[in-house]
């Protein structure tokens, strides 16, 4: 089963992707796409890892998506991992270039349509909010939009989270 879980800045997607995650029967991997590059969001990053549980495992990622699922794909029973969160990692994948970018892009579409263990993702839904007023936010709006496109395509089960209430909109 592949879920994505989408919703605004605090809308609760987290909670629900972790609640989701918590469901399975398998072990879960928390893959995380966030850098600490200032103080608050270390802090950020300091208190989500005090509220997951303590028997999940980490991967700390914030470009190479496909090869953390590639390689958890190998393992005997492949664990749950919870993806946590596409906009951080769509936000790196532009500052690393439009070569990265595409590689990296690709290469993980191609690994969560294969990958055999559950996975829940995590995702903003950008596309209710105003035009950016720079390229570059009107880029990451398009890029995020035609990603979560791609992954509620591939995806069993998508969730949006609104007001920390989940309104299932697949199946």
């Amino acid at each position: 089963m592949h879920t994505l879980v989408l919703g605004g800045i605090r809308s609760g997607k987290t909670a629900l992707a972790e609640s989701l995650a918590s469901d399975t029967s398998s072990p879960v991997v928390y893959l995380a796409t966030a850098t600490a590059g200032d103080d608050e969001m270390r802090a950020r990053i300091q208190r989500h890892q005090q509220q997951r549980p303590s028997g999940w495992g980490l991967a700390e990622e914030p470009l190479a998506l496909a090869q953390v699922l590639a390689r958890q794909a190998k393992v005997e029973h492949p664990p749950c991992i919870l993806i946590d969160c596409m906009s951080l990692w769509l936000s790196n994948l532009l500052h690393a270039g439009d070569e990265v970018f595409n590689r990296e892009r690709e290469a993980f579409l191609v690994q969560i349509s294969h990958y055999p263990g559950e996975l829940v993702i995590v995702s903003n839904e950008v596309g209710l909010g105003t035009i950016g007023m720079d390229p570059l936010t009107r880029r990451f709006a398009d890029e995020l939009g035609w990603l979560n496109q791609a992954l509620a395509a591939v995806s069993d089960k998508v969730v949006m989270s609104v007001a920390g209430l989940p309104m299932t909109l697949k199946p």
